[in-house]
């Protein structure tokens, strides 16, 4: 496959704190693509065709039209083509839907964002208002990475960076970590996810993890919220190179659409993707395209990159089929995934459901559901938090009657406690007395009788 030989690998770093946890975000090193990406990646050999001589005619010979070259960074995309991405397109390019993009935030500037952002706001107490200022300083790339491989315009009808859904709308809520963030970062995902729900996110894309299994209890209600107004939550599921070797938070959450990575073969990547029996899908997480806060094309890797291509093509189901809730969304992206070789069950801890395929997701009849296929947030609260008490119990019978206590008996004359009372002569001195007078009866009796043997023996 061609690939534009002026692109950067674009390493993977993972973040860890007390208060912020580890992120699978991509930061680039060197320089990315000369100029912009319509006249970028062109081999040392090669020339413009422009700057060729042209041919001179003769008057029995017409010279052919000269086909115009690709641009690199549009072929460069081969998700598109091996993903069905460009086939959904003759079905639709996700207009009439809004992806949130919840992450570092999506730079202003660049051609391939002109029209694309709605809105946005800030959580994390150190960006812009507008969730247009990309936050960290190490990681303020990562948003606007994630933004473009969704929902990317171009900088031309085939030239420049393209996302999966081009003609969505993007809400950029930018978030931080570590001492890049004045907001403990839990907070910050509880306060984006209501703040994308409240703002018309159809789709909200998480391209982040915790390299932990369990969550904050804020995020209970924050991703509940998200679910019962039917929105599809995509959530990327770690990269093995960060440190991430079994799916965490929140991809580990029921109901959450998480997708692991494979490279360009469509193999489970070894260090650009984990696993766990919470992976929904798997999408491309190697040689990803991404506009930088710069404004440059360039190369990177990891499941940051997987979760977007998943989320565009959410965004694509849901403007094909707007009468469809989220539980069905996903159901139609799952269910249209191609098993990749020598998986014969699924969902695969390396793959999920399979290689996700927009076309089909698009175009394919699926049988309806009436619950998310990945899990009910709700019955798990149930059952692993402490449940919320329900009502009083209505009474089924009438009141009952208790009759009163007899009044207590009056006082008698106070006496000295050596001294026998009444009572203590009735039931403790009278009876000992008895049991004692005949006992000692007994013994007499019984010394008697004795004596009277001995007499007798004596006297034979």
């Amino acid at each position: 496959m061609r690939r534009p030989i002026a692109l950067l690998l674009v390493s993977l770093v993972a973040l860890t704190g007390a208060a912020a946890p580890s992120s699978a975000f991509a930061s680039a090193d060197d320089e990315p693509l000369s100029g912009r990406p319509a006249a970028a990646g062109l081999d040392a050999d090669e020339v413009p065709q422009d700057d060729l001589e042209s041919p001179t005619p003769t008057p029995t010979v017409t010279p052919s039209e000269t086909p115009e070259p690709e641009d690199p960074v549009r072929t460069a995309e081969y998700w598109l083509d091996e993903y069905g991405v460009t086939d959904a397109w003759e079905t639709t390019r996700g207009a009439g839907t809004t992806i949130a993009v919840i992450d570092t935030g999506i730079v202003k500037g660049p051609e391939e964002f002109e029209g694309a952002v709605a809105g946005g706001t800030d959580v994390s107490g150190v960006g812009g208002e507008d969730g247009r200022t990309p936050v960290g300083v190490q990681d303020q790339n990562h948003g606007s990475y994630v933004a473009s491989l969704a929902a990317a315009r171009g900088t031309g009808e085939d030239t420049g960076m393209i996302g999966v859904a081009p003609e969505a709308q993007l809400l950029s809520i930018s978030i931080g970590f570590g001492s890049s963030a004045a907001v403990p970062f839990d907070e910050q995902v509880a306060d984006a996810m209501v703040w994308a729900v409240d703002n018309g996110a159809d789709v909200i894309n998480l391209s982040f993890t915790t390299n932990t299994l369990d969550w904050d209890e804020s995020w209970d209600d924050a991703f509940l919220y998200a679910f019962e107004h039917e929105v599809v939550v995509v959530v990327a599921a770690g990269n093995r190179a960060s440190g991430t070797t079994v799916v965490g938070a929140p991809a580990t959450i029921p109901g959450v659409l998480a997708v692991a990575g494979v490279d360009t073969n469509g193999v489970a990547s070894v260090g650009a993707s984990t696993q766990g029996i919470t992976i929904g899908v798997s999408a491309p997480s190697e040689q990803l395209l991404g506009i930088s806060a710069s404004g440059d094309v360039v190369e990177w890797n990891g499941t940051s990159g997987a979760a977007p291509i998943v989320a565009g093509i959410a965004a694509l189901v849901r403007s094909a089929h707007p009468e469809l809730d989220a539980a069905n969304v996903i159901n139609r992206i799952i269910r249209s995934a191609h098993r990749p070789a020598g998986v014969d069950d699924v969902p695969d801890a390396l793959y999920g459901y399979g290689l996700v395929d927009a076309a089909g997701a698009v175009e394919d009849d699926a049988p309806s559901v009436t619950s998310n296929p990945l899990g009910s947030l709700e019955d798990w609260i149930a059952l692993h938090r402490r449940a919320a008490a329900g009502p009083e119990p209505t009474p089924t019978a009438g009141a009952v009657e208790i009759p009163a206590i007899p009044p207590a008996d009056a006082p008698g004359e106070a006496s000295s406690p050596y001294l026998p009372s009444a009572d203590s002569m009735r039931e403790v001195t009278l009876p000992l007395f008895a049991l004692s007078a005949a006992g000692i009866l007994v013994v007499l009796g019984v010394v008697s009788a004795v004596r009277r043997v001995r007499s007798t023996r004596a006297q034979r």
